[in-house]
């Protein structure tokens, strides 16, 4: 994909890190204290597969009605079903990502152009690095997490067992690796929030 001329004064920070570790957090933090407009890729995904999209049209072709969600009017598709089929199966993952990881980058350079009298955008992006979103950002921010709280977070939230958990984190890009091209680590280890005082600083 070309990506249009962003506006090169313009800070556009990218908020990553592993499932679980905290970023609805962080982000709604921000959301509250700070006056920045705030683009996240989970919302984008969701509106580029509802009824009628072309995302929607094209995941239908290929899963089928199983993937529609039966108690639904509307014949949204089930976004827990498609889940657990993306993290349960590779080939399956790789076609979903193929399809909407340049759609949602397309939408996120639209809203970076659209709020180009801003100086300061969060984007929001749990899959930064391994969808190669790296080149619409100016600075990147890490969400660091021990994988243990993590893990427990992440059964809590979904009701999914302990190995259900570890399956889905180490599906995604290690921390430590993440690490070397992120430009600032935000630790939300604890209840602490340590990580306030660092943003208050950087914004």
């Amino acid at each position: 994909m070309i990506i249009p001329k962003l506006i090169n004064n313009q800070r556009r920070i990218g908020l990553t890190g592993g499932i679980a570790s905290g970023k609805s957090t962080i982000t709604n933090y921000i959301r509250k204290n700070k006056r920045i407009p705030i683009l996240d890729a989970d919302n984008l995904s969701k509106e580029l597969i509802m009824p009628n999209t072309l995302g929607y049209k094209k995941i239908l072709g290929y899963f089928g009605n199983q993937i529609l969600d039966k108690y639904s009017s509307q014949k949204t598709i089930n976004r827990n079903l498609l889940k657990k089929i993306i993290f349960e199966d590779a080939k399956h993952r790789e076609w979903i990502q193929t399809l909407l990881h340049p759609l949602i980058k397309e939408k996120m350079v639209e809203g970076c152009i659209q709020y180009k009298d801003n100086q300061i955008i969060l984007l929001v992006i749990p899959l930064l690095f391994e969808a190669k979103f790296e080149d619409i950002c100016t600075e990147i921010w890490l969400v660091k997490c021990p994988e243990e709280v993590q893990k427990k977070r992440l059964m809590k939230r979904d009701q999914i067992s302990e190995k259900e958990a570890l399956n889905i984190i180490n599906l995604q890009l290690d921390f430590e690796e993440k690490r070397k091209f992120s430009n600032v680590i935000l630790d939300n280890s604890d209840n602490q929030k340590q990580w306030t005082h660092k943003i208050s600083k950087l914004i």
